[in-house]
């Protein structure tokens, strides 16, 4: 007698984020500076000047964990873009 084999998976939750930037070239430069965070729980791509995350996870939880972790490492490289764009201070007085 053949008794089918059930292999339960849990239910998966799926989030989108789009994140629309100044220009491509920023979109791109945000995008590899979060890649190595990442890992294989994100996916990332470009769609012209917007930075696509697209995620799983099979709980809330974990989905809001990940989510609050990429966007902070998205804050800390847009921080990092807009700091390099403003000119450097000189302080004339040590000169």
């Amino acid at each position: 007698m053949y008794f089918p084999r059930f292999v339960h998976r849990p239910s998966m939750i799926s989030l989108i984020i789009r994140a629309e930037f100044s220009d491509e070239h920023a979109a791109r430069s945000v995008m590899e500076a979060v890649r190595p965070d990442n890992g294989s729980f994100v996916e990332s791509s470009l769609e012209g000047r917007a930075l696509v995350l697209r995620m799983e996870a099979s709980s809330a939880g974990t989905l809001r964990n990940t989510m609050d972790d990429l966007m902070a490492c998205i804050k800390a490289a847009e921080d990092a873009i807009d700091a390099g764009l403003r000119p450097y201070p000189i302080n004339t007085q040590s000169l």
